[in-house]
């Protein structure tokens, strides 16, 4: 093995660091006599720390820019995920604020409405244009029968002509095939309101050319026929066409019910149940 140290030079330079790093002991020994001269290399060597340090600091700089870009990006992601879950959160709300004006509404028809009702719910709509008829999901099970009047916050809907266990379904006041005994809310005059196939129209039948009807006026059910009670609202004359050379005026009517956006109906008991045979229901 080769020493470590070869020629005289090498060697003395050993011994002299031996002997500094013993002077350097002692001082620290006595700190009141070495305190300025420690000072002194503090100051000289500050600028030496500081650059050996530099490297190590930028690098910190440098992931911490990193980390920080990767965290902003990271939030970003997150937030703009937070919004469209809110966003959708508020579509949902604005839905509820409106189901809720809407039974709000129905809790205020249904405490106006002197027979005792039931509330069902829509879920579904017959997608033949030419007939005018929805789906309950309340049957004959919960106490559904043929004939029985569905109204909705505005007024009457329509009624039942066909029961399931758990489902029933409706036809609208606004059917080709549905007529329903109406009176003039403000005079009593009584007449018939046919439905038109279409959604927003009903016709009033054999009206005279010389009767009290008028734009506005209010068409309340007559309660005859024993089908739907007296009083519930109907239609609001829309138009009143008179002709000299005919005996019958040509009223037209705009149904009160909300027929096509009611989501919550009211099915009504009558005081006295008089449940009709499936011929009597079609008849009506």
């Amino acid at each position: 093995m080769s020493p470590i140290f070869k020629g005289g030079i090498p060697r003395l330079f050993f011994l002299f660091l031996v002997v500094l790093a013993f002077v350097f002991i002692l001082g620290d020994l006595n700190q009141s006599k070495t305190r300025d001269v420690r000072n002194v290399l503090a100051l000289v060597l500050t600028p030496v720390q500081w650059l050996v340090d530099l490297p190590t600091r930028v690098a910190d700089d440098l992931s911490d820019v990193l980390v920080s870009k990767r965290a902003l990006v990271k939030e970003n992601a997150m937030l703009r995920s937070d919004v469209v879950v809110l966003d959708e959160r508020v579509q949902q709300m604005d839905a509820l604020i409106s189901e809720n004006k809407r039974l709000r509404a129905l809790l205020n028809a249904k405490n106006r409405v002197e027979n005792e009702v039931h509330l069902a719910e829509l879920i579904g709509v017959n997608p033949d244009p030419f007939q005018h008829q929805i789906i309950l999901g309340k049957g004959e099970e919960e106490g559904a029968f043929l004939g029985q009047p569905v109204l909705d916050a505005g007024g009457v809907l329509g009624q039942v002509i066909d029961v399931a266990p758990y489902t029933s379904r409706v036809m609208l006041i606004t059917d080709a095939r549905h007529a329903l005994p109406v009176e003039v809310n403000r005079n009593g005059l009584r007449t018939i309101a046919i439905g038109k196939g279409k959604l927003g129209e009903l016709e009033l039948e054999h009206v005279p050319d010389t009767a009290d009807i008028q734009e506005g006026d209010l068409l309340v059910t007559s309660g005859l026929g024993g089908r739907f009670p007296h009083g519930y609202p109907v239609a609001r004359v829309a138009s009143v066409v008179r002709d000299p050379g005919k005996p019958f005026s040509v009223v037209k009517a705009t149904p009160t019910a909300r027929l096509d956006k009611s989501r919550y109906l009211l099915m009504v008991e009558p005081t006295e149940p008089n449940i009709p045979t499936p011929s009597e229901a079609a008849a009506q």
